[in-house]
């Protein structure tokens, strides 16, 4: 897997963006479904050291469909709750949605492109991203949860 993040923001207070571009061994169509499929979300979503269950997890896979998630702290029991409205959707090669609760307006979006030979390129880009979750800690969570993505591919593969 090949990685490229890049933070950006008028300061260190300010809403930014952030953008992720990762390269998986695995076709697009897969990755698309992974992504956007309870059953596969529960073995990967979340850094290590969280899970999330699969009851956790609400895909209404549709313009002004949910996506919900809680992830679980493995050790603590801490539950981390996040929900979001689809805005776009052009399966299989696009998606987008906006955050609401605590992170109000923050919107993903995730482009998905056949880079040919079984393997995918992702653009993942977030905007209105508070600062907090453009952190050295948050990045790194979110490029561990990137390889525990990666990890979950190459056993469905």
């Amino acid at each position: 897997m090949s990685t490229t993040t890049t933070t950006t923001s008028d300061d260190d207070d300010a809403l930014g963006e952030v953008v992720f571009e990762r390269v998986f061994d695995a076709p697009y169509a897969l990755v698309f479904e992974a992504m956007t499929t309870p059953e596969h979300l529960c073995e990967f979503f979340g850094p290590p050291g969280m899970s999330t269950p699969l009851e956790n997890i609400t895909i209404e896979l549709r313009v002004g469909g949910v996506f919900e998630t809680v992830m679980v702290n493995d050790a603590t029991g801490e539950e981390y709750p996040n929900l979001g409205v689809y805005t776009e959707l052009d399966p299989p090669n696009f998606l987008a949605f906006r955050e609401s609760g605590e992170v109000d307006g923050m919107t993903t979006s995730i482009e998905f492109i056949d880079i040919g030979g079984g393997r995918t390129k992702t653009v993942t880009r977030q905007s209105k991203v508070p600062a907090a979750y453009r952190s050295p800690e948050a990045m790194a969570g979110m490029e561990a949860s990137f390889v525990c993505f990666d990890e979950y591919l190459a056993t469905i593969t």
